[in-house]
């Protein structure tokens, strides 16, 4: 069995059919609108003289998250892993160490 779906735009300015969805931002907030030809044309019309006017902002990361932080007395995880197999605990090679082990490499190392 063959399926054909057909996704149809509603202009959500007019209630009429609408060619696609149109995306900009403003103050660090995107939005999106689904237009019709006539009104997307009048968008960009109207957006026209401030995009002339303006420049092209660097791309940010957003408030999400800024990637990972070291600190200078952060736990080696490599250190704690050959100090576990020395002292004969089982410990995998990658993901994360386990905090009885983490715990016991802490006592046996920082005095």
């Amino acid at each position: 069995m063959v399926q054909k779906i057909r996704t149809l735009f509603i202009d959500d300015i007019d209630g009429t059919e609408a060619e696609g969805t149109v995306r900009f931002g403003l103050n660090g907030t995107d939005y999106e609108i689904d237009l019709s030809a006539a009104h997307a044309a009048d968008l960009r019309g109207a957006l026209a003289p401030f995009i002339a006017a303006s420049r092209k902002a660097a791309a940010s990361r957003g408030p999400g998250r800024a990637g990972r932080k070291t600190t200078a007395g952060r736990l080696d995880t490599g250190n704690v892993r050959e100090w576990a197999k020395t002292q004969g605990l089982e410990v995998k090679d990658r993901g994360r160490v386990r905090a009885e082990i983490v715990a016991r490499y802490r006592e046996a190392t920082e005095r």
